[in-house]
């Protein structure tokens, strides 16, 4: 039995002969050269069509030769009327609307954003030419699963990710210091800023996937994705990785535990949240240490008001697929707030109560997260004193920490002394202290609230938030009660590694009790 055909593109320009040997080495010799643009047209609304796009060239020398050749439209159709796409390097940047190769010359302009010219410096020659490795924006994707392959790479200009082009891309690379899309996939449209016919067997085996997927019709679709963002003031969002990765990477760095907080969750039925269950997953085949699961984790109630699922129900999905402990943050407040109102008699309603009682107080982690209130007369003293609040004094100013909910887009009369101690009568075995304020700051953990905390409860505490070197973890240990400390942005970017960590808090004497 013959081999599907794929059609490649010939308009005059690009490595032709060593794609046409990669693709019958891929296990796909029936190659049809693409020499006219009614070619493609006629490709449109056949059987599994492929249409295969090399590059090795300039941007505005391809462009050129597409439009006086005719190719442009019939491109635009073929792509648009989603059949199978494969672009290589040139191939994957023409589909970017234009080029800093050539100013005023368009692009296909299938995928947003402008093709950018890398910029030569000490470790960055340019062009780029050699072996790279991928970092993988989807889990588990079909076409490109080995986030670990080094590949092939030849290029001077690259593709930046941009918020408007992020849901293309599949893949991105690190030179020089520029973080760029590596490879880009939608719909049927897939293309690569490497050269897979020149990637070794791996890139024979990425041209091997993609191939046989496509003339099956049997193309996945890519469904929505967790990825760790980071927000700075006046800044771009950027985009740190994807949460399996990084955790795969602290677990071989010496990580004591991780914790996946989605603070976006409270918006959402984490019942159905797949794509936090397959991190989960992900991250439970190759990591060995406790995982935190938080955000959203409470009892699902319908429009109606009927319960769809119990909070054990709940955490009971994200423990089959590897989290040995689930962090509840806004229900617990919610629930410490009903504990109070019923005189500090407890019914069993609430999700931590349902958790403890099924899989222990071990498996419940309580995420307090408060802002600091400053008290700025002994009226305001005497007030937040009658309602409850335990007044600390920070430097001779007197505060105290107040309750958010909804990853602290809003605020409850409640603080995070008395959510502390609630929540420990209901069954929370551990608790994550945050503040707010402290948040991104990499000044140091709030000493003041952690000490409160500490003093207030029996249970393990956890400070987080404010970490911005080694030796604010020394710091916080020697000052407070807490068990753990916990950082995430100075970590994600490289900016302090676990060894340095362990490392001062050993020389400082502080007995790490973790895995070394």
């Amino acid at each position: 039995m013959s081999s599907p055909p794929i059609h490649l593109l010939d308009y005059g320009a690009g490595n032709i002969l060593s794609v046409k040997n990669a693709l019958s080495a891929s296990g796909f010799p029936n190659i049809v050269s693409i020499t006219d643009p009614s070619q493609i047209t006629s490709l449109i609304g056949t059987s599994n069509p492929v249409l295969v796009f090399p590059g090795v060239g300039n941007f505005a020398g391809a462009m050129s030769a597409l439009t006086a050749g005719g190719y442009v439209g019939p491109l635009k159709a073929y792509i648009a009327s989603g059949a199978a796409f494969l672009g290589v390097c040139l191939g994957m940047q023409t589909l970017f609307s234009s080029s800093a190769e050539c100013p005023g010359v368009a692009g296909l302009g299938v995928v947003p954003g402008t093709v950018d010219k890398f910029e030569p410096g000490p470790g960055c020659p340019v062009p780029c030419i050699g072996w790279n490795t991928c970092q993988a924006l989807d889990a588990g994707s079909p076409i490109l699963p080995e986030s670990d392959a080094r590949r092939y790479f030849v290029h001077s200009y690259y593709c930046p990710l941009t918020p408007e082009n992020e849901e293309w891309a599949l893949t991105t690379t690190t030179y020089g210091g520029k973080r760029y899309i590596s490879s880009v996939a939608k719909g049927n449209v897939f293309a690569t800023q490497f050269h897979p016919e020149k990637s070794g067997p791996e890139g024979i085996a990425v041209l091997s996937r993609f191939l046989s997927l496509a003339t099956e019709g049997a193309i996945p679709p890519r469904g929505p994705r967790y990825d760790v963002r980071e927000k700075v003031e006046g800044a771009p969002v950027r985009n740190l990785g994807l949460p399996a990765s990084l955790a795969a990477r602290y677990y071989s760095n010496g990580i004591d535990e991780i914790a996946f907080l989605n603070i976006t969750s409270f918006r959402t039925n984490v019942l159905s949240d797949l794509p936090l269950l397959d991190l989960l997953e992900a991250a439970s085949k190759t990591v060995f240490v406790p995982l935190t699961v938080g955000g959203g984790i409470r009892e699902i109630r319908g429009e109606g008001g009927e319960v769809l699922a119990t909070a054990a129900a709940v955490a009971d999905r994200y423990f089959r697929v590897g989290a040995d402990k689930v962090s509840i943050g806004s229900d617990a407040v919610g629930a410490v707030e009903k504990l109070r109102g019923m005189g500090g008699q407890k019914d069993g309603s609430s999700s931590i109560e349902q958790i403890a009682h099924m899989y222990g107080v071990q498996a419940v982690v309580v995420s307090v997260d408060p802002k600091k209130v400053y008290l700025d007369s002994p009226e305001e003293e005497a007030a937040a004193a009658a309602k409850g609040h335990t007044v600390l004094d920070e430097a001779g100013r007197k505060c105290w920490y107040q309750c958010t909910v909804s990853g602290g887009r809003a605020t409850r009369d409640l603080d995070a002394i008395a959510l502390a101690k609630g929540v420990e009568e209901l069954g929370c075995g551990e608790l994550m202290v945050n503040c707010i304020d402290n948040d991104g700051q990499g000044q140091g953990f709030d000493h003041l609230l952690l000490g409160a905390v500490c003093a207030a409860v029996s249970i393990p505490v956890i400070a987080s938030s404010g970490a911005g070197n080694a030796q604010h973890f020394v710091d916080v240990f020697e000052a407070t009660g807490c068990s753990a400390a916990l950082a995430a942005g100075i970590f994600h970017r490289g900016e302090v590694g676990i060894d340095e960590v362990k490392a001062k808090m050993k020389e400082k004497g502080i007995v790490v009790r973790g895995r070394a």
